[in-house]
């Protein structure tokens, strides 16, 4: 496959209610459909993105999309206050499953996804400063401000140049997100599952509601 191929594909999705729906696009870019569906074949070799304890007893998991403004509200207000309280104190398992709306959020996963052990960082940085780095919507300024928010994190310009080129890769990743986004009905971001129930975005004393029901009925 050209490996140019991940720099070849646009999309996006538009705002809808608290979250950000798969279903309806927004026209500054075209749409992502020109990755074949499962074309990819196996994606074995994707990272499942976790943070916690693994004998926590309740599992947080979150599927959301870098470029969703509701994501980035959600990362940078309630789901820091659950990391503080319940991941970091072994309660709760938190897992990151991407969701690629459009081309800026799928270079951002190939940054975030460089080195596996900085991706929970690249991805704080990512939603703190979303509006920045997506700017104007131009993609080599995108592609310019990922890059440094990369070198920021650590990342080498090899290592950009590596991750942001590989298309195979960007495929594999494409292919991973419709299969979990197909299995678990994912239709807009942020969709949250806490032990398998599936939930909508909320706010932080909705969700530590939950949380705390969980960890009483665990």
């Amino acid at each position: 496959m050209d490996r140019r191929y991940a720099l070849g594909v646009i999309g996006a999705a538009a705002v809808m209610g608290g979250a950000w729906s798969l279903t309806r696009r927004n026209d500054d870019f075209p749409p992502l459909a020109a990755f074949a569906e499962g074309a990819a074949g196996d994606t074995s070799s994707v990272v499942e993105m976790v943070m916690g304890s693994p004998d926590a007893k309740v599992v947080l998991k979150e599927y959301a999309s870098f470029t969703c403004p509701h994501c980035a509200t959600f990362h940078n207000g309630p789901l820091k206050k659950v990391k503080v309280e319940y991941v970091e104190t072994g309660k709760v398992k938190f897992v990151y499953r991407d969701v690629y709306f459009d081309r800026p959020g799928l270079w951002a996963g190939l940054v975030a996804r460089c080195d596996p052990a900085k991706f929970f960082g690249i991805s704080d940085l990512l939603y703190a400063d979303q509006k920045a780095w997506i700017g104007s919507g131009d993609p080599a300024g995108i592609v310019q401000n990922l890059r440094k928010i990369g070198r920021i994190a650590g990342l080498t310009e090899d290592q950009l140049d590596t991750c942001l080129s590989d298309g195979e890769r960007a495929q594999t990743l494409y292919t991973w997100y419709q299969d979990n986004a197909k299995a678990d009905e994912i239709d807009s971001t942020p969709t949250l599952f806490i032990n398998d129930v599936k939930h909508s975005n909320m706010s932080y004393d909705d969700l530590k509601a939950l949380l705390d029901k969980a960890l009483d009925e665990a």
